[in-house]
């Protein structure tokens, strides 16, 4: 086959790598010929695309979907994983375009739970012998051997499995990791880009189908110069002779040769929008094989209509409805709503202190006599409170339980994606022990609701014990909090029929609701 870069269109060198076997084993020859060339002397690092590397992984959920960044939908009823993420593996030079073709694709498979993770992150920490050559541009970061390939190895493993990883940072203007990681959750579809994505066989067995970005070695070097010098302030002089001394040469030893292992070679980059759709129709259809399509995650979930057992709806009693109807109303004043949804908070939270457990214990009275009665029997409860709405529970829960510990955990909406994020994490060391009251006002997709039950579930609370807490609930989120964790109660005041295009209850409680707690 034709592996000069002057072709045009699309070359495919078969699919017949993207079956169980994960695409690693079909060349495995060509690769143990490539290996010996890897092991060399130790060299740093080097930086690769553009400036959004230094940038927290991306996590793309689709807006029509109603799961997103919980636990994905290929988990089974008992909570555990029946389907591995699609793993694609992105090679090419530095400057080829990689970063910009994997937005394209995950734009055009506009499937949930994609994640696109960059080698960048996987540079290994410099000596200061070697931060002096990074410095004068001495320092080979296109070398194999500047990459941290265990730690990546073992992040992809897990985060195929569907568990959170945590990813390192890395600053490539002072040539340093940062001290804080970034947490990635698990996903339907994993894009792996870097200029040695193919170079290690061990991460060969990982890939599901292995894409090479071949794009002219002088727009390449175009594309570096503009880049190291208005992105990360480098001078003119410095780039070139980094790129002649370390960046071409390795290009030709160690990248080059990797695509020849490449199922599909997409010459031009960016430019060869024949090349991403052949990619897009074919991971559809792996996942359409897998199951993991959106169709088939909501089809599952939504089979059967009533809703779960794990909900339990505090009893609509005359004095229920009447503070429902006070706190629904458009014409309530402030008070009067904080007020009546103060007391739903209140016997919300003692209805669901009923589900907790308790066992039968005699104690004496003060008149002598013994009287038969019970305790709970857990070690200790601590709450939750996902920001900002469910802080407003707090001080119901404090008020029925003496001493309970408070925990938080921030989850904000990205404003580009639509999709929730974590920002940030406040738990007792010890909350794997404990029974935890999740609390958030209202839950109309569960999509937060969904990721603070998996940051509990990555502190090693068990799922059956972890109690969700919210004033008003839609069927929707009812319904996706249940499918992705069987064993979370969801306990609430009402449920609500619909949710709208902007993913508010109907009839809810209104916008303002945030604002009168």
């Amino acid at each position: 086959m034709n592996q000069s870069p002057a072709y045009s269109g699309v070359r495919i060198s078969g699919f017949r790598a993207l079956g169980a076997d994960g695409g690693g084993n079909h060349r495995a020859d060509t690769l143990e010929r490539l290996l010996p060339a890897i092991v060399g002397t130790k060299s740093p690092r080097k930086r690769t695309t553009s400036q959004s590397k230094s940038e927290p992984p991306l996590l793309r959920t689709s807006k029509r979907t109603i799961y997103t960044a919980g636990r994905p939908p290929w988990y089974n009823e008992h909570g555990t994983q029946s389907k591995e993420a699609f793993v694609i593996g992105l090679g090419g030079g530095s400057a080829s375009g990689k970063t910009t073709v994997a937005r394209m694709i995950i734009e055009a498979l506009d499937v949930p739970w994609v994640v696109l993770l960059s080698m960048d992150s996987f540079y290994k920490i410099l000596t200061k012998e070697q931060q002096e050559l990074a410095a004068s541009n001495d320092f080979n970061f296109d070398h194999p051997d500047a990459f941290d390939f265990d730690l990546m190895i073992a992040t992809l493993k897990k985060l195929k499995q569907g568990k959170s990883v945590k990813i390192p940072v890395y600053d490539f203007t002072s040539h340093s990791r940062k001290k804080e990681w970034k947490m990635l959750y698990g996903a339907n579809v994993i894009i792996f880009e870097g200029i040695m994505a193919f170079a290690d066989k061990d991460l060969l067995k990982l890939l599901d189908m292995k894409i090479f970005v071949d794009t002219d070695s002088d727009i390449r070097l175009v594309r570096r110069l503009r880049r190291d010098i208005s992105e990360r302030g480098r001078e003119i002089d410095g780039v070139i002779k980094q790129y002649n001394k370390f960046v071409k040469p390795a290009f030709d030893q160690y990248i080059q040769p990797t695509m020849r292992l490449a199922d599909i070679v997409v010459p031009r980059g960016s430019g060869n929008t024949v090349a991403i759709d052949l990619i897009v129709q074919h991971v559809h259809s792996q996942l359409e094989e897998r199951e993991l399509s959106v169709r088939a995650a909501l089809a599952s979930a939504h089979q059967c209509h009533p809703l779960p057992k794990t909900l339990s709806v505090l009893k609509n009693t005359p004095q229920v409805r009447g503070m429902h109807t006070i706190i629904r109303n458009k014409e309530t004043s402030r008070d009067e709503f904080i007020f009546y949804s103060k007391r739903l908070m209140r016997l919300l939270i003692e209805h669901a202190l009923s589900f907790l457990p308790f066992q039968s214990c005699t104690v004496q009275t003060p008149q002598g006599e013994d009287y038969e009665g019970c305790t709970y029997s857990g070690k200790q409860i601590t709450g939750v409170s996902i920001l900002r709405a469910g802080e407003t529970m707090e001080p119901a829960l404090r008020a029925v339980c003496k001493d309970v510990r408070i925990g938080t955990i921030l989850i904000q909406t990205n404003r580009y994606t639509g999709e929730p994020e974590l920002h940030y994490l406040r738990l007792p060391k010890d909350i794997s022990e404990d029974h935890v009251i999740l609390m958030d006002c209202t839950v109309s997709t569960g999509a937060a609701a969904m990721m603070a039950v998996r940051v509990l579930l990555d502190h090693d609370v068990p799922e059956d014990k972890i109690f969700l807490l919210s004033l008003l609930m839609a069927e929707m989120g009812v319904h996706s909090v249940a499918y992705a964790f069987p064993q979370v109660k969801i306990i609430t005041t009402a449920v609500d029929k619909k949710v709208n295009d902007l993913f508010r209850i109907i009839p809810g409680i209104g916008e303002w609701f945030h604002q009168g707690c």
